[in-house]
């Protein structure tokens, strides 16, 4: 029951083309442990070159999923396709997949040059190409300074780009990336994020990275896909998941929203108006949707598209009176928590953009909440 998006403009990306061939086929794969399901008839393509996130919280099947692309587990039914080859009969060791763990698992007693070429060495490759190829891997990831010493001499994001390099020096077609950045710090993971994308651009490897983490999905991927309870619920580009959620478990999961529970009253091709018990009035909504009469749904409003005023709006629709209950300054933007008369509460927020911004509102204070057709987004349960 997903919304159509008014006037969308989409790059020609593989995805978006009939006729692309994809890289990476899962087809109805199912993994069960005993009893529990832990990934339930997943169904997914993903193309060359992409940085595709699976995105689910504790337990949804995303590193399961993980496991058997890199032939870690086995699907219980259902096939994996590498690059047109079913993977069923091949282990883990013939694979063209490196993977990079969350923990980075480098040898402690190995120096970082010697961490980066082990698996060249395995190989028994020639002392020389493994020198060089080391040091350009180095370089790569900036962390030629740094080759003779021990991991336990590193921070955090240099032993996380120590693990990237010896995972990419082997060239896989494709990189498996389990929470990559889980272990690092709130800003160094920020910087680290960007990093990332730009290595993986430069050298065109198909990375597949496994997160809970939203904002890190949302910065690193070219599309994302969202996993609950085992099923993939949604895949989309990060604009596409976050403003056009296709159902009320990923437009919550994603992002902050809030949810208001509706029935269609006024269903057009162009617009259609839901009454909402707790708000004050209809939500209209400028696009159509495809629902059934009389059906219970929801309206979904992100807090960024919600505007406060302490007079009323002059439009007739798309607004709620309430009380200012929480203010919290973050620095670039303020949240506000707003009490409505029907009891619920609302959240609202405003960037910064002025150094006295928002003086004027206060605790307890009546303000009022209005919003633009278009921001609304219909989502089923």
């Amino acid at each position: 029951m997903a919304p159509t998006p008014i006037d969308p403009v989409f790059v020609r990306e593989p995805w978006h083309d009939p006729k692309a061939e994809p890289y990476i086929r899962i087809e109805q794969v199912t993994k069960r442990f005993g009893e529990f399901v832990a990934v339930n008839e997943v169904s997914l393509n993903i193309y060359r070159s992409e940085l595709f996130c699976l995105l689910g919280g504790s337990g949804c099947g995303k590193t399961t999923l993980l496991r058997m692309l890199a032939g870690f587990e086995q699907p219980s039914s259902g096939k994996i396709f590498i690059d047109g080859v079913d993977m069923s009969d091949i282990p883990p060791y013939e694979r063209p997949v490196n993977m990079m763990f969350q923990s980075y698992a480098l040898f402690p007693h190995m120096t970082v040059e010697q961490n980066v070429g082990f698996g060249l060495k395995m190989e028994a490759k020639p002392k020389s190409e493994i020198a060089d190829r080391v040091a350009d891997m180095l370089k790569l990831v900036s962390m030629s300074q740094y080759g003779k010493r021990k991991p336990h001499q590193l921070s955090g994001g240099q032993r996380q780009r120590v693990a990237l390099a010896r995972a990419l020096i082997k060239q896989p077609k494709l990189l498996l990336l389990d929470e990559p950045l889980g272990a690092l710090d709130k800003k160094l993971r920020e910087h680290t994020q960007f990093e990332l994308v730009n290595l993986q651009e430069k050298l065109g490897v198909t990375f597949v990275v496994v997160t809970h983490d939203q904002e890190e999905a949302m910065t690193l991927a070219t599309r994302i896909g969202v996993m609950d309870h085992g099923r993939i619920v949604q895949v989309g580009t990060p604009k596409e998941i976050y403003e056009f959620p296709q159902s009320k478990f990923v437009a919550e999961f994603i992002g902050s929203v809030n949810v208001f529970e509706g029935q269609l009253i006024d269903d057009q091709s162009d617009h259609v108006r839901v009454a909402c018990p707790e708000l004050d009035c209809p939500v209209y909504i400028s696009h159509g949707i495809s629902s059934a009469p009389k059906a219970t749904l929801w309206v979904a409003i992100r807090p960024e598209k919600i505007e406060l005023s302490l007079v009323p709006p002059a439009q007739q629709e798309n607004w709620a009176r309430g009380v200012i209950k929480e203010i919290a300054y973050l620095g670039d933007l303020s949240v506000f928590l707003i009490r409505l008369n029907s009891g619920k509460t609302v959240r609202v927020t405003r960037p910064n953009r002025w150094r006295h911004e928002d003086e004027h509102m206060t605790w307890e204070q009546e303000v009022f909440l209005h919003w633009h057709d278009t921001s609304p987004v219909v989502v089923s349960a």
